[in-house]
């Protein structure tokens, strides 16, 4: 079996489980907030964690300030982050007397658009930042957004269905200069690109663990001004009352090590990852000519590719693709029976015939030119199949 779907989940790297293990059996199963020794011992795998995250994230000085231990705030993963960061800005916002409304790309994950969409649902407003056809933010837009006044503005660093990576430095800088928390979703980003937040003026920063193998149900929200954000979920006073509830150590623990592992090979990653997505460009086009690689023409992310292949849909290729023993997924979503463009490609102006025809292929650690081959050996006949069977489906 192929697998080509790395950017919805990764498999549990084995350094990553032998960190974990301590923490599942007797040695340091204990509540982190316990004084006594199993407790403590806990704790102690918790701070650490927190250090390594802090470090691998640009811990120390520069232009953003670094990151510090204390700033990391556990999450059950990248979309509990999302959320505490902007539901979580925007309820700070409208205690303060400021505008309960916030700015969020259009190509955001979900978690981020819902998450808006939830402000706008408790009576704020949610303003929806266009974007290019390579899919970067529009400057005018974000500009017309901060003279507004938001709570918050959230744009993620890459994207998770075509890889487009943001001008962050900008924008972040955009965001201090105009007094507002600008949050980054560094979900697809870290460990795939170069990221030191010391360079980066961001108020929050999200990573999630299962993208960079570590488990499910385990993320992290970097909080560099406490006052910017309010809890969104409510209960006792850990990790100081911004995000309650007994931590999930074994998860942190995990998250702590798949970060360190993911900063030390991110480079080397890098390189692989770009010759593999290059070579599968380049092969999936020799054989389908038609193809169309969408968001080509701006700067990517080296482990994702988007591809329509026009005449077919993605549905119909994801099934055949899984019976030839490869895994990828789609880059659009089926609502009420009916194939739609992801929001993802219909905000980049992609064609509704090539929204539907998308396919997202992504790399990761354990991927090599025998999966590329045998996806382009698979491709043409299942392209071929799919497309008769839809001109027979439309006669």
């Amino acid at each position: 079996m192929v697998y080509l779907d790395n950017a919805a989940t990764t498999p549990v790297r084995p350094e990553v489980l032998e960190a974990m293990l301590p923490y599942l059996g007797r040695e340091a199963f204990g509540n982190p907030s316990s004084p006594h020794r199993f407790g403590r011992a806990a704790r102690a795998g918790v701070d650490q964690a927190k250090r390594s995250i802090a470090e691998a994230l640009g811990g120390g000085g520069g232009g953003g300030g670094g990151v510090e231990p204390a700033q990391v705030i556990f999450t059950s993963g990248g979309t509990e982050a999302d959320n505490l960061a902007v539901i979580g800005c925007a309820l700070a916002a409208r205690d303060r007397g400021d505008p309960f409304r916030v700015a969020v790309s259009a190509i955001e994950h979900k978690a981020v658009l819902a998450a808006a969409h939830a402000v706008a649902h408790l009576g704020g407003e949610e303003i929806i930042l266009p974007v290019s056809g390579s899919g970067e933010v529009a400057d005018a837009a974000l500009n017309e957004a901060l003279a507004r006044g938001v709570a918050v503005v959230s744009v993620m660093w890459v994207n998770n269905e075509v890889g487009v990576v943001q001008p962050i430095a900008r924008l972040a800088a955009r965001c201090r200069d105009a007094g507002v928390p600008f949050h980054v979703d560094g979900v697809q980003a870290f460990g795939k690109i170069p990221v030191s937040l010391s360079d980066i003026p961001c108020t929050l920063f999200t990573i999630s663990g299962h993208k960079i193998g570590a488990p499910k149900g385990i993320g992290a929200l970097v909080v560099r001004d406490r006052h910017a954000v309010e809890a969104i979920i409510h209960g006792g006073g850990q990790q100081f009352g911004i995000r309650p509830g007994t931590e999930n150590v074994p998860g942190i623990v995990g998250l702590g090590a798949a970060v360190e592992l993911a900063a030390r090979e991110q480079a080397a990653f890098a390189a692989r990852a770009a010759a593999l997505r290059d070579d599968l460009e380049r092969r999936v086009l020799a054989v389908v000519p038609d193809a169309v690689i969408n968001g080509a023409s701006g700067p990517r992310a080296p482990h994702v590719s988007s591809v329509s292949i026009p005449g077919t849909d993605s549905e119909a290729l994801l099934m055949h693709l899984d019976l030839a023993g490869i895994a990828c997924s789609s880059g659009s979503a089926c609502s009420t029976g009916a194939v739609e463009p992801s929001h993802v490609l219909t905000a980049m102006g992609v064609p509704r015939e090539l929204g539907v025809a998308a396919l997202r292929f992504s790399f990761g650690k354990e991927n090599t030119e025998e999966d590329v081959e045998a996806l382009v050996a698979a491709l043409p006949k299942i392209v071929e199949k799919v497309r008769h069977l839809s001109a027979v489906l439309h006669r």
